[in-house]
């Protein structure tokens, strides 16, 4: 396996969907803007999207990949009822949760949304529009399960691409409720269900080739399925700490009016990158990760290890700088159209810029973190994951009076490379990190190329300043045209310099 080959594949799949998403946030952007209604779709929309992240974003992976890897090394058919018996499970554990998720909602919009008390319109609403959207947790969550087997397969592509079914799903909840005049945010809310129902017999179909699902319902769950299970909370917190912190902000952000959306639409623009430099080798690496630590091939796990961290870098970085140099002008081109007023633009700008200094951590945090999933030890990341958590929740609520909502993306920025910090010393300290001498004069090379984008990124910016107005029609077209270009500039520095050559990243 390659792992850039494999980890551009996931992108692109991602890279689809993104853009997709964008769109689908655009037309939100236009007929919702920062209302109510679109704050209470966004709270109703957190939670679910919250845990699809977290499912299929490597959080059931890292539970779930090395267990089975090494259950199936051992011996196929185990492996197979290994499966059987976690989708089993899985399906009883998601059933009882949502029955009481659809009973006990108005206490759960209280929890992530305490703000809303003070507007009991805006409250009931999210209620309303919570019950519509969270069965989507079943079916996404499920989904994950099958692209969990597919990637144990080193097949990504699928799996990757599955989260283009619900934008797609969504941008027509939204052109249907403007062609004849529906109420746009319960449209968005049922569309929610039925593209989860959909992504789930699309990876039933494609994961055929590699496993055909037998439920086995039964409360004697064996061994290794405990295990399983112990593991997964763990991981849960400990590969989510990106999108718990997310979370965390909505809560402290809903006492705002209007922060949650604010904080939705820069974490709409940041995700790309994470997905692209965090997610997609992440997941990409894990399995291969995981078979070299069953076969203690220590010059192998060193490999991955390098050329991980190196993928990352090289994704995160320039990203980094992008969102922070360019941060109004990305939002204003994206989102700045119809019931988005330059104001709300400056503000979620303000929010993306202060995102954008933590992405390489972001996307670090998930590299890391795999190094222990892989020997399926899940405790010392659910520590470290913890930590983040609370350091994030500190600085937010004791700094939320003065500063408002944008110390939740500083916040975040900044504890999540503390955790990044305690990762490095910890592996280092258990002498873990098989890291290269040659991983430093990549990472200068990194470094230069990336300063050559950030400057002619600058330049840009500032000759075609009049072209990325509020008020200009194509500033869009502009931007992905300097974007464009920047990136291209920045690639063919990188390849220059021998960073971008296939034969590098080959795992085999």
């Amino acid at each position: 396996m390659n792992l850039l080959s494999s980890a551009s594949l996931f992108s692109f799949f991602t890279l689809i969907s993104r853009i997709l998403g964008y769109l689908r946030d655009i037309l939100i952007a236009i007929f919702l803007g920062a209302s109510i209604f679109a704050d209470a779709f966004f709270v109703a929309f957190r939670l679910p999207n919250t845990f699809r992240r977290l499912f299929a974003e490597g959080t059931f992976n890292a539970a779930f990949i090395p267990s089975y890897t090494s259950t199936k090394i051992d011996d196929k058919k185990k492996g197979k009822k290994f499966a059987d018996d976690v989708l089993s499970s899985l399906l009883l554990i998601l059933l009882f949760i949502i029955t009481l998720a659809e009973i006990f909602t108005p206490y759960l919009i209280y929890i992530i949304a305490p703000g809303f008390l003070e507007d009991l319109i805006k409250f009931n609403l999210a209620v309303e529009l919570t019950r519509i959207t969270f069965p989507f947790l079943l079916f996404v969550s499920l989904s994950s399960f099958f692209a969990g087997v597919l990637n144990s397969n080193n097949k990504f592509a699928a799996a990757a691409a599955a989260p283009i079914i619900l934008n797609v799903v969504l941008i027509i909840s939204l052109i249907l409720s403007f062609i004849f005049e529906l109420n746009y945010t319960k449209q968005l809310s049922y569309g929610v269900t039925i593209a989860g129902i959909i992504q789930l017999f699309f990876l039933i179909y494609v994961t055929k080739k590699f496993y055909k699902p037998s439920l086995n319902f039964s409360l004697r769950f064996s061994r290794k399925v405990r295990f399983f299970f112990k593991k997964l909370l763990p991981s849960i917190l400990s590969s989510g700490v990106t999108q718990i912190n997310i979370l965390v902000g909505t809560i402290i952000a809903s006492f705002q009016t209007g922060a949650v959306s604010y904080l939705y639409y820069a974490d709409r623009i940041y995700q790309i990158n994470l997905a692209i430099a965090g997610i997609a080798v992440g997941t990409v690496s894990l399995p291969v990760l995981a078979k070299a630590f069953k076969k203690r091939n220590m010059k192998k796990i060193s490999d991955i290890q390098n050329k991980s961290f190196e993928l990352s870098l090289l994704l995160s970085i320039p990203a980094s700088c992008g969102l922070i140099l360019a941060s109004n002008q990305i939002v204003n081109a994206l989102f700045g159209y119809g019931s988005f007023s330059i104001k709300d633009v400056e503000i979620t700008a303000i929010a993306l810029k202060f995102f954008g200094y933590g992405v390489p951590a972001f996307a670090l945090i998930k590299i890391l973190s795999n190094f222990f999933f892989a020997r399926d030890n899940t405790k010392i990341p659910f520590y470290i994951s913890t930590f983040i958590v609370i350091l994030n929740i500190l600085i937010s609520v004791s700094l939320f009076s003065r500063i408002g909502f944008i110390i939740i993306p500083i916040a975040t920025s900044i504890s999540t490379w503390v955790g990044v910090i305690i990762y490095l010393y910890l592996l280092n300290y258990k002498k873990s990190l098989l890291l290269q001498k040659q991983l430093v004069l990549k990472f200068v090379k990194i470094m230069i190329s990336a300063i050559i984008m950030t400057l002619t990124l600058f330049l840009a910016l500032e000759n075609f300043a009049s072209f990325l107005e509020y008020s200009h029609d194509y500033k869009a077209i502009y931007l992905i045209l300097i974007i464009s270009f920047v990136g291209t500039l920045y690639l063919i520095s990188c390849y220059l310099l021998g960073l971008l050559k296939l034969k590098n990243y080959k795992t085999n």
